[in-house]
């Protein structure tokens, strides 16, 4: 185990808060980055992934892009250029709603599902190798960041 003050090599802290806010930060780094490598191999991204279980969640149900960017775990992505991307390697479509022609229909296709489906048990291998927490902990630690959040 790494201490935050080892991976940054900085030897203190002005307080608690500001070591737990460097090594959240700090985390969510190293976690995002070592996710993107996951991806890499599907020429995906983290928040493209993010993007795709959300239209998964729909069960074929059509959403809107202003859907998608609420519902995004990165809140700051871009959605629209991301549902153009998956767009174009095929992953998802977008179509007209029948009902408002302002508005943009997108769906996960069958391609999209698939990625997924394959991608699924290496994110849970790479959920569990990543979180060196036993059981206990995990649901500890997911129980105190809902409270910090709020």
């Amino acid at each position: 185990m790494v201490k935050i003050e080892e991976a940054i090599q900085q030897r203190q802290f002005k307080d608690p808060y500001n070591k737990l806010m460097v090594n959240l930060l700090y985390t969510h780094s190293h976690l995002v980055s070592a996710q993107s490598q996951l991806f890499k191999p599907y020429g995906i991204s983290p928040e493209q992934y993010n993007v795709l279980r959300i239209l998964k969640g729909q069960n074929g149900q059509p959403t809107t892009v202003s859907s998608i960017q609420d519902r995004m775990l990165n809140r700051m992505s871009n959605a629209s250029r991301l549902v153009e991307k998956l767009k174009l390697k095929g992953f998802l479509k977008r179509e007209e709603c029948p009902t408002d022609r302002r508005q943009v229909d997108i769906v996960i296709t069958e391609e999209g599902l698939n990625l997924l489906a394959e991608l699924q048990i290496k994110v849970d291998g790479f959920n569990k190798e990543s979180i060196h927490l036993d059981l206990e902990e995990v649901h500890q630690l997911s129980e105190l960041l809902d409270k910090l959040r709020g």
